[in-house]
């Protein structure tokens, strides 16, 4: 029988977090072996990110007793975790207390924030999202993804404005990036502003001459400009 290398599991686990490979059920193995061995001491100031990402991979496979390990930290790592153990279980609501109580200490919290967020687009909570969202981007602004979100929450209930605003400022952090002319264009369309979304449709088209989608929406906008003109003429 091979003889457990615990300086190997311990340089395998260092590995992975470099990575940013998950590999749970290996993460699991190596750490609950180095745990049960009681070889937690030699990890030095590598303790913490150990018990990171044992209990993180001990989430992602179920495993709450493991990841139940050093749950009662008050640290604010640790209670972010222990958000995110809720989460696995199904406990919604513990988890967003123990979101809320960490962003309450510590208001620019990136992964708590963004597991706030998470959690409140999974519970429909949209009014809440909104909220979440606009105050996240007052501190990481140039976050597109978020930004992203925040506009599809907007547009989901028919607040076009805002949701043209947030393309806006998509547009400004990436401009080649052809889809947040895409989204403007449609939005555009969606108010009936007929010039703006015909401009950024066009936009679209020289970012990505074939798009089917900007074909079409400029078909769109050219027939309700046809229409407007005909309407025109008979008075």
């Amino acid at each position: 029988m091979t003889r457990f290398n615990h300086a190997e599991a311990i340089n395998e686990l260092q590995e992975l977090r470099t990575t940013n490979e998950r590999c749970c059920e290996r993460v699991v193995s190596l750490a609950q072996r180095i745990i049960d061995d009681n070889y937690i001491s030699t990890l030095g100031d590598q303790v913490w990110p150990f018990y990171e990402q044992a209990a993180i991979a001990a989430l992602d496979a179920q495993n709450f007793t493991l990841a139940n390990h050093r749950f009662t930290e008050k640290s604010l790592r640790f209670r972010r975790l222990l958000g995110m153990r809720y989460e696995a279980q199904g406990l919604l609501d513990e988890a967003q207390e123990v979101y809320d109580s960490i962003l309450k200490e510590d208001e620019t919290n990136l992964l708590a924030s963004k597991r706030q967020i998470a959690l409140l687009k999974a519970r429909r909570k949209d009014h809440e999202l909104m909220e979440a969202l606009t105050a996240y981007l007052d501190t990481y602004y140039d976050d597109c993804e978020a930004w992203l979100e925040l506009c599809e929450t907007y547009a989901s209930k028919y607040m076009y404005e805002q949701a043209a605003f947030c393309c806006q400022e998509m547009i400004l952090l990436q401009p080649s990036n052809h889809i947040f002319y895409l989204k403007y264009a449609e939005i555009c369309y969606t108010m009936n502003q007929y010039e703006m979304a015909l401009k950024y449709y066009c936009k679209v088209l020289e970012l990505c001459t074939d798009h089917v989608r900007a074909l079409y929406g400029l078909h769109l906008v050219s027939s309700q400009k046809k229409n407007a003109n005909v309407l025109l003429n008979r008075f």
